[in-house]
């Protein structure tokens, strides 16, 4: 049977399936209301470098529409390298992340590595036009004022990832090999099946539905929303999510507990939640321009990493994927959750499976 599409660009039924037509009816309603009465705008970031706002203490770069990304360097100096990779943090993370190889590891292969954080992040001016291209494009930016080629090497993390499908559909020509490492998912994508979609979508818990739906239907009201304590609202913001795998839980409970799961939150969030925690959630759960499961062959390896016990990723949207992408070469590890910065040695064995 044919597929037939709305004026989303978006499968029939697909939308349907994971938000209920009562459910986008009402956030359309309410979005219209709020907007002619209160008109809940979020408030004006904190700019790092400004009068008031956060010192900068970071090294920068002066993107071309005036915008300055904050980054952190570590591996083996940049002459001496030959495997240059850029990291894309994910959700609450900062320039600071990676995949945490070895020194040992980092000097053997001679890699340059490179975090940045993203737009409204830590020290990185905020981009009210943040998109999945915007994302692909600062990365490509990024590599070009530190002098890394013509082609280096690129690693998502969570949903950093999205940085990922970006440049694989903007710059493919620019990446000599992609790695994303759990990378979340977007429920609306059209090449998930609907029912399945559904499904997996229904166990969340009841605020993450919800603030998926409105970061989807109605990102304008998505600050408002996110700021009422009587309204359901994300878990993951919170830290409160059921986490299945034992080491997520552990390594979560030890954040809270030390005060680490605060100071990250304030670090990502000093220029203000909606310029970096609120602007994610739009971003990667609202209407793409393209599906990833439609991105045709890139001209460079692409491998995913996944966790079959991930509380925050589906493995079974993922496996969708994989199956979907031919050349996508899949990692599913048992027995393992989401944050795969934490498995012992995985980092040095990510190195070495994108160097080939």
């Amino acid at each position: 049977m044919p597929q037939v599409w709305d004026e989303e660009g978006v499968p029939k039924g697909a939308a349907d399936a994971v938000t209920p037509a009562p459910a986008a009816a009402m956030l359309s309603s309410l979005a219209g209301w709020l907007s002619r009465t209160i008109q809940p705008q979020p408030p004006a970031p904190r700019v790092c470098g400004t009068e008031g706002g956060p010192p900068v203490t970071a090294p920068r770069i002066r993107l071309s529409d005036g915008r300055h990304l904050a980054y952190c360097e570590t591996g083996v100096p940049k002459e001496q390298a030959r495997f240059k990779v850029v990291f894309s943090h994910g959700f609450t993370g900062s320039r600071e992340d990676s995949v945490r190889p070895s020194q040992e590891v980092a000097e053997q292969l001679g890699v340059y590595m490179v975090g940045f954080d993203r737009s409204g992040y830590g020290q990185s001016d905020p981009n009210p036009n943040r998109s999945v291209k915007s994302a692909a494009l600062d990365v490509e930016e990024l590599a070009d004022a530190l002098g890394l080629g013509p082609k280096f090497y690129l690693i998502g993390i969570s949903l950093g990832s999205h940085a990922v499908w970006g440049a694989l559909k903007y710059i493919p020509d620019r990446i000599a090999g992609a790695a994303m490492m759990a990378p979340v998912v977007n429920y609306w994508w059209p090449g998930f099946p609907a029912d399945l979609a559904a499904e997996v979508y229904a166990k969340q818990e009841v605020g993450d539905q919800w603030a998926l739906r409105v970061s989807h239907h109605a990102p304008g009201i998505l600050h408002w929303w996110m700021e009422q304590s009587w309204l359901p609202t994300s878990t993951v913001v919170a830290g409160t999510t059921p986490l299945p795998n034992k080491r997520d839980a552990e390594i979560r409970s030890k954040l809270k507990a030390d005060g680490t799961f605060q100071q990250k939150m304030e670090q990502a969030t000093q220029q203000g939640i909606h310029e970096s925690y609120y602007r994610d959630m739009m971003v990667m759960f609202g209407k793409w321009e393209f599906d990833p499961m439609s991105l045709p062959e890139p001209p460079c390896p692409v491998h995913l990493w996944q966790g079959d016990e991930d509380g925050l990723v589906p493995v079974v949207l993922q496996r969708h994927l994989a199956s979907r992408l031919s050349w996508i070469n899949y990692h599913e590890l048992p027995g393992t959750g989401h944050f795969l910065s934490s498995v012992p040695e995985l980092g040095d064995t990510v190195l070495r499976t994108l160097f080939g």
